[in-house]
């Protein structure tokens, strides 16, 4: 099963769970789908997100949704291949002999590295640089992370706030039809059932979902480091692939080994 069709289908299940054990219960839909609740939660957090980080922040959250839903999928097994394949030529016809073919490279960071170590620059810069780049890029992937794990905060507190006013102008018409008084405290609680449901369904998965893609992102451009500077320092093909392939998970390694 793929990593996309496994998100969705995990949201799927969630979605319904809940709602589901909610209408097995007799509960009715215009019951759930009720428009106050829904502008109190997702509009209060939205604006809580709007104040905190900005507003062009916030216009990002809906790209880093796609992200987490859609990842990236980093194809290790072809990089490591590359930066052997690499190492055979660079040691028969030295570095400069791989320059046009840093392009056959899929991603821009090896493409990077390995066009600084072409230009001769020594493996401590190159190390230097690309350990730069990665804490550029831990920082900027956890301050998005930040915004849902903030937005996780958020909602349900916006559902407490939703609940709170229900409940205050139930109040406010106290003495009149009993069953009428009851249906407004119900769906009072609703704005509390969404505030809950986004933060646990929606926001904090999202988040951990871009951290999984942060870390997958780190563990290719470690791979591509190591990888680069054992070229740079003229190991033996096969020592390369050997230190590319100890990175990997054991059972990835025998993939490679064995291929």
């Amino acid at each position: 099963m793929s990593r996309k069709i496994s998100t969705i289908g995990g949201l799927l299940l969630g979605v319904f769970s809940i709602f589901g054990a909610f209408f097995m219960e007799g509960g009715a839909f215009e019951r759930l789908f009720l428009v106050p609740p829904l502008i109190v939660v997702f509009g209060g957090t939205f604006a809580a997100i709007i104040i905190g980080f900005g507003f062009d922040r916030f216009k990002n959250i809906f790209r880093l949704i796609m992200l987490a839903y859609f990842p990236r999928k980093y194809n290790l097994k072809s990089l490591i291949n590359n930066l052997v394949d690499f190492s055979i030529i660079s040691r028969k016809e030295g570095l400069l002999s791989i320059e046009k073919k840093v392009d056959n490279l899929e991603y821009l960071f090896p493409k990077k590295l390995l066009r600084y170590v072409i230009d001769g620059t020594d493996a401590d810069s190159v190390q230097n640089l690309a350990a730069l780049e990665i804490k550029a890029m831990q920082e900027r992937h956890y301050s998005n992370i930040f915004i849902f794990s903030k937005m996780g905060g958020y909602a349900p507190t916006m559902g407490i706030i939703g609940t709170v006013m229900g409940l205050i102008m139930t109040l406010a018409n106290a003495g009149g039809d009993p069953n009428s008084l009851i249906k407004n405290i119900a769906s009072a609680f609703i704005a509390t059932l969404w505030g809950v449901f986004s933060a646990n369904i929606l926001w904090l998965p999202i988040g951990d979902k871009l951290k999984k893609c942060h870390l997958e992102e780190k563990h290719m451009m470690e791979i591509s480091l190591e990888g680069i500077l054992a070229l740079q320092s003229g190991e033996i093909p096969s020592i390369v692939k050997a230190r590319l392939i100890s990175l990997l998970p054991q059972r990835e390694q025998l993939k490679l080994m064995t291929s």
